[in-house]
Order: C-alpha cells, then structure tokens, then sequence
C-alpha cells in the first residue's frame, strides 16, 4: 500500500523545486527617511550666461535632459534613440559599437565630422586634428553625455555652431559603462547634486574602468584601447564629477606634469589650451580650476595647501601621458546642481574644439616630439620634492569649519557656504622618485601568451621568431614578494624586490622581442618592469613564477647538509653567520633545510626568476 504524504509537505516540496521558497523574491530593505536623505553643505546660487546654451521647450531638437530643466538624464534606450534621430537627419554624423559590455549592450560612438565620415581613414584624410569627448567612464558621472548631446546638435541640426567643425573633428562616446549606467537609482552617489537618477561607479563585473587602462581586464577598456589605436585622436577628453571637499570651483581640469613620460604635451596643454578654457568658462560664468584643488594635504587643515599629481597609467591621464596621446581629465564639482556642472562641461568641449583647431599645428608638433624621445631612464613613480621651494597659489573655497564628531568619535568638515579666498602652499608632484634605465628590447618567452597579447593590445609592436635564439640578458630574481591583504580590482597585488642577474637565455620559438625604440616603448617599460606600480608583475599576471614547485625530502637533505658543510669551510662559516643574525632562520627547520636545499643543483633554478628578460 503506497504511502501518502500529507498536503502540507507536497505544498512545501513544490513550492521548493517550483523556486516558490528557495528561490522567492527577497524581501526589499526599509529605510527611514533620516538614512534616505543625503544632507549635502549650502549651495551657492548660480545663474551663468552658459544657461542661454539651453533651447527652448519647443525647440524639436531639445535633449531629453533640456526637457527636464536639466535635471535629469536619459536612460541608455532612451539616448541611443535620441541619437539615431540625430544621427539620421545630419549628415555630418555617424554612429558605431566599439564593442559589447558583459551584459550584451553596445559601447556607442558618434563621429561628426564635416565631410561623412565612417572609417578611421577617412577621418585623417580630411587632415583636421580629431577630440574624442568620453563620458560615463563611472556611470554616475555623467555630465558628459548630456552635455555632449546638447553639442552635437547644435554643430548639425540646430546650425547655431556648425563652424566648430570646419576646423576640426568631434568623437564622442555618450556612456563608456554601459551597464553600470543602466544600475541606476537615486541612491547612486550620496555626494552628487543630480542628475535626479544615475548610474553606478563600477561595471557590471565590479571594475573601475578608471583603474583598468594599463591591465585592459574589461571588455569594455579592451574596446577603448582598440578604437584609440584606430582612430588615433589628438585630443582625449576624460569626462568624470569629482569627490571630496567643497569649493567655489564648478570645472576643473587637469593632466599628468612634465615631469612625466610628455613634457611636450604637457606644455602644450598648460600653455595653450588651459588658457583658453580658464578665459571661456570665465566668461561663461563659471569658476574653473585644476584638479589639483582636490588633492588637500591635510584633509582637516587647508593652510597646510594642496598638492599636485602624477597619474599611473591605470588611470586615463597617467595612460594617455606614457602613450603620448595628450589627454585631459575634466572633474565637475559633485556639489553643484546638475544643469550647472552640464552646461559647464558643454562650454569646456565648445572652448576644446576651437582651440585645437586654432593651434593643431602646435599640438601635432607636441605630440610627435614626445613620440620620438627616447630618455635614457624611464619613469615608474613620482612624488613631491622635499626639499624644493614650495609655490602660494590662490584658493577659491568654502569657509569650513573643524568639529568634534559624537558618532566617529573623531573630527569631521562643516562647510557654511561661504565663499572664501585664501593664499595657500602648492606641492609640485613632478620628481621622479623611481625609474629603470632604458634597454634596447624585452624578451618574453612564448608561454606567457596573455602578456604577449595584452601588450599587442595595446598597440604595442612586437617581432615573434620562428626559430630558437639564445642571447645574453638581464633578468630580475624577485626576491621578498609581498602579497595585498585584500583584493583590488579583480586582483591581489604583489610587490617584490627585484634582483637583476646577468644571465644566457634561449628563448624558444614563439617568443617575443618588444624593442623600446618605438612611440609605445615607454609603455612597454611601464607594463614589463617588475617595479612599475601598473606592471604587469604588480598585477597579479606573473604569479606563477613565485611559487616552488620542486622539493626535497628531509631525510635526504639532511646528510646532504653535513656532507656540505664539512667538505666546505665558507659555506660553514655563512651558516653559522646566518644562525647568529637571522632569528627567524634559526628558528625554522623548514627555512635552514630549504636554505641547504637551495644550494644544490636539486633546486629549482627558475624558482622566482622573472621571465622577461631585458637587451640591453
């Protein structure tokens, strides 16, 4: 006789496989409205002439953030519509994918250009010099895109600054994370004055893109990195909201120093365009700055002054300063209302265009200079000098205030509102603290295909041989590794101190040579230098190489060890040196065998040896 089981239990076991249970919608979380409310400092009124930028109501034009007072901004769907509208009635516009994001969506670029434009090719033959605009690189930043869709309407359909493209070419990517910008809340960036919902700082695999440029793990930076090489701008543009303090700048801007990989360019972008923005976005109403007014030496004290920086090339400015491709990175003030900081950023691309066609001679000259140097040493860091004379600038704030807090148990900012002006010391950020003198070439075997590839990725050209090569080199033991306490980035970050070692390699067929006599070989460097903070190495790709895989038993290692130390004298008196100075030796004996171990042919030979090899 079968046996029934009760109602109660089949009700329990379908809901169970069915997902009625196991798999049920959790349950929202609750907020109050105390945790829901961000309470950000005073604002200070604004009413720039930049707000005659904005069309009318009616206009047939008007942008789907315009239609909302510029308040708020379109999702995804809603601009790539707004863009294919565009894009169809203007001649001078055309749209591509660069790529696909994790989650399937198109990485979008609009190129306008006076004559119709859809290849890179074409793009250079009609010789103008090309600014590529690119928002959206942490979703809720995302000024950019609606400020860049106000331009391109107005270079084409509208007709009030078709000009602006007889003298030079406009690319713009409206929202480079795409999947980021569709997690999207009014919960995005509790610091961030609208839009009134917005996208999120990390992709859709919790990367920032703004840390990936020199390791390209993100399909989405893959991308990037491919249309630079294609499409070879002049000009790139970073368009990000910035954090941190209050202060009466709403624009600022900023590159990597001439202390870097470009003195040329930089000079370039001190000299000729920041001049050019500071004045437009004055006229415009606005208060334009240098990034640098972020960057407070003492988080609680603004006497102590600020300070400049060097990018690594995990960001978009110390990459585009060690690839030579003159880059700026524009950081609105998070502080300020959204329409604002849009209509500022729409005055900085209008102000770029017109002075990179007024002085595109200048900065091709730039640029090429800095390709073609070749320094003997190549930087890997930079800090500030200690001892040089520190500069005074001129400090646009907010008055503040230093109080006790009764929930940290520590100090915290009020800012009043009040503008200030204050006179306060700047630290140049542009002495090289480390550095490798330049080889001719590196040498990677051909196992190590991922770096092989990353490295052509980049742009970088690489000489494969199809036949053995045995040379002389040198090569790095990484000695002391140090692994991160936790990840980043997708990675554990390892550092190391690496031990050049002259050496006879044979590199097997497949290998590469990666000369430095090319535009990109400071790049290479930069990637391949175990001491470089964006090396490879340092990322995590080379990891392999530290762990031991080859060992020996104690029982054989043992009279080994005995035999050693009475048939040679030396090596008994550095064992016993070692006991006498290394606590930690003579206390292990794991590391006394392992030591004996090491210095015998049984070992390992390769065991932490770096396998890029340097010509010199």
């Amino acid at each position: 006789m079968k046996r029934l089981l009760p109602c109660a239990v089949i009700l329990l076991l379908n809901s169970f496989f069915l997902g009625g249970i196991a798999a049920a919608e959790p349950k929202e979380r609750q907020y109050t409205a105390a945790a829901s409310e961000p309470i950000l400092p005073p604002l200070t009124p604004w009413n720039g002439k930049s707000r005659q930028l904005v069309v009318s109501k009616e206009d047939s034009w008007i942008t789907p953030s315009e239609k909302n007072d510029l308040r708020t901004t379109p999702t995804y769907d809603e601009t790539v519509v707004w863009l294919r509208k565009l894009v169809s009635a203007a001649p001078e516009l055309h749209m591509l994918s660069i790529g696909k994001s994790p989650e399937g969506r198109d990485i979008w670029m609009v190129v306008a250009a006076k004559e119709k434009v859809t290849t890179p090719a074409g793009l250079r033959m009609n010789g103008k010099p090309t600014v590529l605009a690119q928002a959206g690189i942490h979703a809720g930043e995302i000024d950019g895109k609606d400020a860049g869709l106000m331009l391109l309407r107005d270079m084409t359909v509208h007709g009030s600054h078709g000009e602006l493209l007889d003298g030079a070419n406009f690319l713009l990517v409206p929202i480079f994370n795409v999947d980021g910008h569709e997690r999207a809340s009014r919960f995005g960036r509790v610091n961030q004055r609208g839009p009134e919902v917005m996208g999120w700082r990390t992709t859709s695999s919790n990367l920032n893109l703004n840390r990936d440029y020199a390791k390209a793990d993100a399909p989405e930076m893959q991308a990037m990195i491919r249309m630079l090489n294609e499409w070879q701008p002049d000009l790139y543009f970073d368009l990000h909201v910035t954090d941190g303090a209050d202060y009466q700048y709403d624009v600022t801007w900023g590159s990597n120093t001439s202390g870097g990989h470009s003195p040329a360019i930089t000079a370039w972008l001190e000299k000729t365009l920041a001049p050019a923005l500071t004045a437009e976005l004055t006229a415009m109403g606005h208060i334009p700055g240098s990034t640098d007014v972020a960057n407070r030496v003492d988080e609680f004290d603004l006497a102590k002054g600020i300070r400049g920086w060097n990018a690594d090339p995990r960001f978009s400015t110390g990459y585009g300063n060690v690839r030579h491709l003159p880059t700026v990175l524009v950081e609105n003030h998070s502080l300020k209302p959204y329409a604002q900081r849009v209509l500022g950023m729409r005055v900085l691309l209008e102000t770029a265009l017109r002075a990179v066609a007024k002085n595109a001679a200048e900065l091709r000259k730039a640029t090429d200079s800095d390709r073609a140097l070749r320094t003997q040493n190549i930087p890997l860091a930079w800090d500030s000098d200690p001892v040089a004379p520190i500069d005074t600038i001129e400090f646009k704030g907010i008055e503040s205030r230093v109080v006790p807090s009764a929930v940290s148990g520590a100090l915290r900012i009020e800012y009043t509102g009040k503008p200030v002006t204050l006179t306060i010391p700047y630290l140049h950020a542009s002495r090289v603290s480390a550095s490798v003198g330049r080889p001719q070439a590196y040498w990677i075997p051909a196992a190590w295909t991922d770096v092989i590839n990353r490295l052509q990725m980049h742009g970088i050209v690489t000489e494969r041989i199809t036949e053995p090569r045995e040379l002389k080199v040198t090569m790095y033991r990484l000695e002391e590794a140090k692994f991160g306490d936790a990840a980043f980035e997708g990675h554990v970050q390892v550092t190391a101190t690496a031990v050049p070692e002259s050496r006879t390699e044979r590199f097997t067929a497949g290998s590469v040579r990666v000369s430095t006599d090319q535009p990109l070989g400071d790049l290479a460097a930069i990637l391949l230098e175990p001491a470089s903070p964006d090396s490879f190495f340092q990322w995590g790709f080379f990891d392999r190489v530290l762990q031991e895989t080859e060992y020996i038993e104690p029982y054989i290692v043992e009279p080994i060890a005995e035999r050693m130390l009475k048939e040679d004298p030396k090596l008994a008196d550095e064992f016993q040196q070692k006991l006498a100075k290394d606590d930690a030796f003579r206390g292990s004996t794991v590391a006394r065998l392992r030591w004996f171990y090491g210095k015998t042919p049984f070992a390992d030979e390769r065991w932490k040896l770096y396998p890029v090899a340097r010509e010199e």
